[in-house]
């Protein structure tokens, strides 16, 4: 992690541009800003740990992170995968309890960190900043509940097939480094690679897609749509 030196001017144009500080005066967004710094981060670098002190509310500036839960057997679960112009963090930054995932670099990227004391200071003097923060934990509550009822109701085989039809061909048929694995996507849908490979095995079976090389083409998108 390396700081990056910044103005205050940068500062303002990255807090108007943020759905949480957007409608703000300038006089708050101008406090706020005595508490903002800008990180560097490696690819694969941590950015923080679960159970760590929460170090504030993080908006990704360039890059992408991902967000992820170690269970008791060391099995990974991404949570979710958030590129440029997402902030996240917030929960640990209002409850006053420690980060409640783990977050690392996907690539090389540079993070906004806000302190969380400037955040709870300007919501206490301002009601309108905690109407904004009201609105976008509602929005991350909504996310989760999907999430929850996607690992609830659908089978792994229809997640892969939701999965694959949302990610960019870079990550399907790109080169090995920027290609997702078939670890990458157990991961994802919170499963074991084992399974994704039988998955896989039954979209290709189906005449949805064709996996080569560990690379995945979608054949038929019609077709892959039925299974999601």
């Amino acid at each position: 992690m390396h700081l990056i030196k910044t103005s205050d001017k940068e500062k303002l144009l990255v807090l108007n541009a943020n759905s949480y500080f957007s409608d703000l005066s300038s006089k708050i967004l101008s406090e706020i800003v005595q508490g903002m710094r800008l990180y560097r981060f490696e690819k694969n670098e941590a950015v923080f740990w679960e159970g760590d002190e929460s170090s504030g509310l993080h908006m990704i500036r360039r890059g992408s992170v991902r967000l992820f839960k170690i269970s008791p057997q060391g099995r990974e679960l991404v949570v979710k995968v958030m590129g440029e112009g997402s902030t996240f963090n917030e929960v640990p930054v209002f409850d006053h309890q420690p980060n409640p995932v783990n977050v690392s670099a996907v690539e090389e990227s540079e993070i906004w960190i806000i302190e969380s004391e400037t955040l709870r200071r300007c919501i206490n003097q301002y009601p309108e900043l905690a109407q904004s923060v009201i609105h976008n934990l509602c929005v991350n509550l909504r996310m989760l509940l999907g999430k929850v009822e996607e690992l609830s109701f659908y089978q792994v085989t229809n997640r892969l097939a939701r999965l694959i039809n949302k990610l960019p061909e870079e990550q399907l048929q790109g080169k090995k480094e920027g290609r997702l694995t078939q670890d990458d996507l157990a991961a994802r849908l919170g499963t074991v690679r084992e399974v994704v490979a039988r998955s896989l095995k039954e979209l290709e079976k189906s005449g949805a897609i064709d996996v080569k090389r560990g690379q995945i083409t979608i054949v038929d998108s019609d077709r892959l749509v039925e299974w999601t």
